[in-house]
């Protein structure tokens, strides 16, 4: 019997992450096992898309080699995140007549909708950039909301309201090559914000309405659900390291001693910790005002009933709660990861929640029903030598 073996790849800015995870049948379900996981350093990768894919790759290929031995297989096809200051979203609306006799809505029908919504798009949201996913936030029956699938329905007129996700299409090439260079098929990419939000949110938080805040290295990136549908993203360009860096000029220290001040794990060196305080602080809110903007801009700013979950390495600094409900007036918690059968259904480090929720979209990608949007994407690499044509299927998670 063929193993299902599904892998996810998080080329981040500070480090390279591989997850190799197994389908095993418990009680007729099939459950997702963690067999391998592996890192490395990351090189050739600034501000999330990667500037030197051959510096990158060797990371990449350290990380595989290294979860490749501690789960015995041999990787050679793996989903892989987009991430970075190129990724971002548009919302078009679109709309079409039923073409059934009986006026029953198919697959066509929603498919030329969404054709009709992405045609809507002014051109020069897209200049440089390619559609990776389409997500279906609203569609409307003769003007009427549909509350669940449209298909199958009856009527006369499909309207659809669709959050496209977008990235620079040389960031893209760049990602995808490097990944080959090291002889791993690329299945599907997937935006990185919303890999994290499959192993962090629960439907209940997506239902009521949410934002997930993921603060790597060097960006700040936020998806916000609502009804339980992505309805919008967005990615800026600070993160962790623009913490350490204040730390380092405010306290005159090395990087190395600023970032074991910010995260708390050294300590052998004493400083005032209400002049630490203060110098997070003061970044902190700068990026809890960037969200709050973003907020203001889509009419949802204290409007989210299950508030902020914070996510990514910096979710760790001491005090970052308190700070996101001053500043965003919502309740606020720091994400925890949950992954199939893995221990108490928690994985501490928040770091691999990108690499844990590609494998998890991996492992429901032939599951139409558990479906909250359909894409078709094109993807090229360097030079032209070759088109791929990619179908995108995303997933509502399984968390109670």
């Amino acid at each position: 019997m063929t193993r299902q073996i599904i892998v996810g790849i998080d080329i981040g800015t500070s480090e390279i992450k591989v997850v190799i995870a197994e389908g095993l049948l418990e009680q007729g379900h099939t459950v997702a096992k963690i067999v391998g996981t592996g890192s490395s350093e990351s090189r050739g990768v600034y501000r999330g898309y990667v500037t030197n894919p051959t510096e990158a790759a060797k990371g990449l290929e350290t990380a595989i080699k290294r979860a490749e031995k501690i789960a015995g297989i041999k990787v050679r096809r793996a989903y892989v995140s987009f991430g970075g200051i190129g990724l971002g979203s548009v919302v078009a609306n679109g709309t079409t007549v039923i073409s059934r006799a009986d006026l029953e809505i198919t697959d066509k029908d929603i498919s030329l909708a969404l054709e009709a919504a992405e045609n809507a798009i002014p051109k020069p949201a897209l200049i440089n950039k390619r559609i990776i996913n389409t997500v279906p936030i609203e569609y409307k029956i003769d003007s009427n909301p549909v509350w669940g699938q449209a298909l199958g329905l009856k009527g006369q007129k499909l309207e659809v309201k669709a959050l496209f996700i977008t990235c620079l299409e040389h960031h893209l090439a760049d990602l995808i090559n490097t990944v080959e260079e090291v002889g791993i098929e690329v299945i599907d990419v997937v935006a990185e914000p919303v890999a994290t939000s499959f192993v962090t949110l629960s439907k209940k938080q997506k239902r009521a309405g949410c934002i997930l805040a993921d603060i790597g290295a060097e960006t700040l990136a936020i998806v916000v659900f609502e009804n339980n549908n992505l309805i919008s993203l967005e990615v800026f360009p600070m993160g962790g390291n623009d913490i350490t860096n204040d730390l380092a000029l405010g306290l005159k220290v090395t990087p190395e001693i600023a970032e074991n001040i910010k995260l708390g794990t050294d300590r052998s060196v004493t400083f005032s910790r209400k002049k630490v305080d203060e110098i997070v602080k003061v970044r902190l809110r700068e990026f809890f005002e960037l969200i709050e903007t973003h907020l203001k801009s889509i009419n949802r700013n204290a409007l989210l009933p299950a508030g902020i979950i914070i996510a990514g390495g910096s979710a760790n600094i001491s005090g970052i709660k308190n700070i996101a409900e001053e500043s965003l007036k919502l309740p606020s918690q720091l994400a925890e990861v949950h992954f199939g059968n893995t221990t108490m259904g928690k994985i501490k480090d928040r770091t691999w929640a990108v690499a844990c929720g590609l494998a998890l979209v991996g492992f429901n990608a032939g599951e139409e029903q558990h479906s909250i949007g359909i894409r078709n994407a094109s993807m090229i690499t360097e030079g032209g030598k070759r088109w791929g044509r990619i179908i995108s299927r995303w997933f509502s998670q399984f968390l109670p």
